[in-house]
Parts: structure tokens; sequence; C-alpha cells
């Protein structure tokens, strides 16, 4: 698949729609999806963050798991849907759908990591407050970052989340562009730290409890498509999908992407399946393939330790090998002033 990236140019401040950007800026949760080699869509949901000056939302994801910034430097296509409100100070948000260019930034792994403290004792502060700081300083292979800036080309929003009315739009002015990604590290990534399950079938009847998923599909331009449904109803092969907004190109390769948050972070689940979407008359018939391999903090703190002593015995390893990949050290933990 061919890679639709403008030359970089010299654009100013952006000028996104002012009913937005409050959603943006203090949504804790939005729907990330990036494409494989082959073109299809993986939707996961991350933190994101409004850039200082304004021209693009970040996502990140830790260095010891790369893939989501791997698929964008590949494709960088991206879609960021904002449509979970949990936990947000904003009333009555709209939901917000931003198509764009991603620039994957891991060329400076230590002023990635000093930021991704920065950012999240700013919009997360009770995720450190729950730890002293020298348990903090050992989860290195979770704070070390790579970050994903996406430059919004096309923004589609629905006031008050009413996904059965026709959404409000807005695109990028021409000379909008995304710079280049940095420069693709050497050898070869590490190999997948968690296997998926081999049966996707009680992952599946798990995510039904977990809300309204959220379909994405590739769209006609080849970007893609995230929305959330109105409901989903389990069957034998996957899932019926009610889609709210009419017209949607729902055929070929999707991914549904089931998951809850609490409203202080303090536990989070996921569910990730792919497959293949068929358009019915009244919906959406996702037939499910597979699921993907989830990372979920659920259930008790102490259950939650546990976990996270364990992720970090498989992660841990990574850290030196994902760095010098990179020819940097690893990077250190420096408390945020």
């Amino acid at each position: 698949m061919g890679c639709p990236c403008r030359p970089h140019g010299t654009a100013g401040r952006t000028n996104w729609p002012a009913e937005i950007l409050p959603v943006l800026e203090h949504t804790l949760t939005c729907e990330y999806a990036s494409l494989t080699r082959t073109g299809a869509p993986i939707t996961w949901p991350v933190a994101p963050y409004v850039a200082e000056d304004g021209r693009t939302v970040d996502v990140s994801t830790g260095l010891t798991y790369p893939s989501k910034a791997e698929r964008a430097r590949r494709d960088p296509r991206v879609a960021l849907l904002f449509s979970d409100p949990t936990g947000s100070p904003v009333s009555g948000p709209p939901t917000v759908l931003v198509q764009g260019l991603a620039t994957v930034r891991d060329a400076d792994l230590q002023a990635n990591t000093d930021l991704y403290l920065r950012r999240t004792l700013a919009k997360y502060p009770q995720s450190l407050a729950r730890q002293p700081w020298f348990l903090v300083r050992r989860q290195v292979w979770y704070w070390a970052r790579i970050w994903i800036e996406v430059t919004p080309l096309r923004v589609l929003w629905w006031p008050d989340g009413r996904l059965d009315a026709p959404p409000l739009r807005w695109e990028a002015a021409p000379e909008v562009t995304a710079p280049p990604s940095d420069p693709v590290p050497a050898g070869a990534g590490a190999p997948k730290w968690l296997e998926p399950p081999a049966d996707w079938r009680p992952r599946a009847d798990h995510a039904a409890g977990l809300g309204d998923p959220v379909l994405t599909v590739v769209g006609e331009d080849g970007w893609p498509l995230p929305l959330r449904s109105s409901g989903a109803t389990r069957v034998d092969d996957g899932f019926l999908v009610r889609i709210g907004p009419p017209g949607v190109p729902a055929r070929g390769r999707a991914c549904l992407t089931f998951h809850t948050h609490d409203a202080d972070m303090s536990g989070q689940e996921n569910v990730v399946l792919v497959g293949e979407a068929t358009p019915l008359s009244d919906g959406v018939h996702v037939r499910v393939e597979r699921a993907l391999a989830d990372f979920s903090l659920s259930g008790s703190r102490a259950g939650q330790v546990r976990k996270m002593v364990r992720t970090a015995r498989a992660l841990a390893p990574r850290l030196e090998r994902e760095a010098a990949r990179r020819g940097q050290p690893v990077p250190v933990l420096r408390r945020p002033r």
C-alpha cells in the first residue's frame, strides 16, 4: 500500500473547530486505529494529548511493545476516535473522529520518557499517587516511550454524540502537512511478548459485558474508519453490530474493540477481535477470526500489582534491545519538577 504523505511544509498553528478542543484535551482515552502490512485496521484504546504547539494530537506506545508505532511508520494513515467520555469533565461532549498522518518519534528516548511522565502527571495525577517514587523508577520498561504525533487532515464530529445524525466536518488547509518519521531502527525487533488466545470465543463472550464496541473498517479513501457502535449481539461466528452513522462502507477487513476504564484510570479492560465485515440491512455482520493478545488491569489492587510484576519480568529484558536498535542508552526516570 502506497504512502500518501505530502512533502513536509511550514504550515502555522492549526485552526481546529473550537467545539472539539475540550474533547481532544480532556478525554482520558481515545481509540487509535492504524493499518497492518496487509491494510487491515487494528484499533486500541490509548491516552491522547494535544501538543503544546497545537499542531498535532499525540499518542504513545511503550518502547518495549512498539507495534503501534511500527504500523504507523510503514503507513502513516491513522485515525483517533473520541467516543468514551468516562472520567472527562466535559459535559455532553460530541463524538469526534480525527483522521490524519502519523509521525513516529523515537530518536530521543530520554526526552520521550521525560515528556510522558510530565503529561501523565498533568492528565492523570492519581496514576503516580498510588505508589512511591522508588517503585516508579523501577518501571522504566513501561515509562520508556515512543511518541506518535498525528497531524489532523480531516475531522468529523457528531454534536451530543448523536451518531444517527450527519456529522459536522472540518478539513485542514492544503498547506498543512506532516513531517517524516524518525529513521527506522536497525536490526530486527523483539518477538511478541504475549501470545494471543488460541480460541477467540471466550474473549468474545467476555467482551459482550464491556459495553458497545468500536467497529473499525477501511474507508473508501484508504484511511482507517473507527466508529462507536450502538450495540452488538453475539452470534455463533462473531457479532451483529449496529452502527449509527448512515452510509458507512462496512465491508472487508474489520476490527472490533471493546474496552472500559474507571473514571480515575485505576483499572481498565480491553478485548480486540479481528475478522471480516459484511453489511446487512440493519447493521454489520463481523465474522471473527481471532482475538489479539491484550493487556488489561482490573480487579483488586493486589491482583493488579501481581500482574504488573509478571509483565515487568516479560518486558524488562526488551529495554536494552530496543534502545540499542536506536543507538541510544536505556532512558532513566527523572521526577518532573
